[in-house]
């Protein structure tokens, strides 16, 4: 069964550090085997089936003219070779081999693997542009409004829901955290062979699609009928407060850098800065990531000004043909810093952002906390915020992406690699809860459990977060799989963990406005 889906979408203006930096690449080049190629502006917007009207992201027309499906290949060789980060290790594919921009894109990556014998570039994916505007800026997505974890992706398959969204679908049909599939339009989902047909019903391509789900939880086995629709997802959907004998816990549920993020954060710290609380648990075990400056600005609302004045919340290492200084001043351009005014994603810009002030934070951490959510704790490691992380080994993403459009799609490769003020970002195998060594971070390996509901202090990883905060160490149910953790930098360490199946964009860190 298909680990991840690629279904998708373009953005905003870059960051002015990133338009600087990107905009002085040299006017011409030589690829990875020393091939001169042409700039790719001389072949942009050159397409094979040009757009009229009015382009939405920017009031304008669009750029788009006649052109080529060759020249679309040609824009996409000179740009993947002036921008990715590990253009060197491109092969020279012939791009008469491939039908498509896209299926020629998707080999314009480094073949190499890591030590561990993954995919060096795992992390390589396109989107429909008009799908990528929808789902960056608001979070609409077409589906049920319910994420769920594959726990065993072979027979005997394993998959259930982690959060369902307010008023879905999904939560109209009665399904909740913790409901477990069994059939899927009357095929047997645990030992069924026909996977198409599963995939086509748990993962709906577009809206209006009508699929049967028999699913057993709590009340029962049941069967219901569900229709899929276009789905605003609630980044920030659940901030409250727990009352301990050492003080008042905040508790923030963040499953998504979306645009609409940046006013529920503002809003969430509000409340909890209005409530005095004494320490924070920020539940990011479903956040894949997304804008890089939403993490920025999170980053800074936990630590407030003290600790982050001067720091780099994450510096950006580019491949060496891209400038990194100013030619006008010969100094370097700016990190990213820990922004602490709103940027206007879903708030008013230039806002001054509420802050907490702490000097630790508890974090709980899956394998599907990637990218963006990666940097919150590696950029709060840098300037000395402890970062206690709970539950499991984080995906291991430390790069970025400054998408670009081109003739309709939206292409995203990796150009950016992210380490913190201390210059750290070796990350590459996650971050390891209680695990030792430069990803290992203080914490408690904890399944997940999905017999509670997220926010609820008995749920597993939350109730471990409490009892550290209490003791200091590790309660004795965590025992075992934390010492499993030091020994085994896996995804897959904890019994229980499975794969957060969510698209590309909300698994990456994206570097925009």
């Amino acid at each position: 069964m298909p680990s991840s889906l690629a279904r998708a979408p373009r953005l905003p203006a870059l960051l002015p550090i990133a338009i600087a930096i990107l905009a002085a690449t040299a006017a011409c080049h030589s690829s990875g085997d020393g091939a001169s190629l042409p700039p790719s502006t001389e072949f942009a917007a050159r397409c094979a089936a040009p757009r009229a009207g009015i382009d939405p992201s920017t009031g304008a027309p669009y750029a788009d003219r006649q052109g080529t499906l060759a020249d679309e290949k040609a824009w996409l060789r000179s740009w993947i070779d002036e921008l990715y980060l590990w253009y060197r290790e491109v092969p020279d594919a012939d791009p008469a081999h491939y039908a498509t921009a896209v299926s020629y894109f998707d080999v314009l990556k480094t073949p190499a693997l890591t030590e561990s014998g993954r995919p060096k570039d795992r992390f390589h994916f396109t989107y429909p542009t008009d799908a990528w505007v929808a789902l960056s800026q608001s979070g609409v997505e077409a589906g049920y409004g319910v994420q769920w974890v594959v726990l065993a992706p072979a027979p005997p398959r394993r998959i259930v829901a982690a959060y369902v969204e307010p008023g879905s679908p999904a939560a109209l049909a009665g399904i909740a955290r913790g409901a477990e599939v069994l059939d899927v339009d009357g095929v047997d989902l645990v030992n069924g062979s026909d996977v198409a047909t599963l995939n086509a019903g748990l993962f709906p391509a577009a809206a209006g699609e009508t699929h049967s789900l028999t699913f057993a939880d709590a009340l029962g086995t049941r069967t219901v009928w569900i229709t899929s629709a276009n789905v605003e997802s609630a980044p920030v959907p659940t901030t409250l407060t727990i009352p301990t004998s050492g003080g008042t816990v905040g508790y923030v549920l963040f499953n998504d850098h979306f645009a609409t993020a940046e006013s529920q954060l503002v809003a969430a710290i509000e409340q909890l800065r209005g409530a005095g609380v004494a320490d924070l648990v920020l539940d990011l075990r479903y956040n894949g990531g997304g804008y890089l400056a939403i993490a920025s600005e999170l980053a800074y609302m936990i630590a407030g000004p003290t600790a982050t004045s001067g720091k780099a919340f994450e510096r950006l290492v580019f491949n060496d043909k891209i400038a990194t200084r100013d030619p006008a001043t010969g100094l370097p351009f700016p990190p990213m810093p820990f922004l602490d005014a709103t940027q206007g994603f879903s708030s008013a810009p230039g806002a001054a952002l509420p802050f907490l002030g702490l000097d630790r934070v508890f974090v709980l951490t899956g394998s599907g906390t990637c990218s963006a959510s990666e940097s919150i704790i590696n950029g709060l490691r840098g300037i000395g915020v402890s970062v206690i992380q709970i539950g499991a080994t984080t995906c291991g993403k430390p790069y970025s992406f400054s998408p670009q459009d081109n003739c309709g799609t939206t292409y995203f490769a990796i150009q950016v690699q992210g380490v913190n003020d201390q210059g750290f970002g070796s990350y590459g195998d996650g971050f390891v809860p209680g695990g030792s060594g430069g990803a290992g971070v203080p914490g408690c390996a904890v399944s997940d459990d999905f017999d509670h509901a997220l926010g609820d202090a008995r749920e597993g990883r939350l109730a471990a977060a409490l009892a550290y905060r209490a003791t200091g160490s590790c309660p004795l149910t965590a025992a075992a799989t934390t010492a499993a953790a030091r020994a085994l930098v896996s995804q897959e360490a904890l019994a229980g963990e499975g794969e957060v199946v969510k698209s590309p964009w909300r698994q990456n860190r994206i570097v925009t406005r």
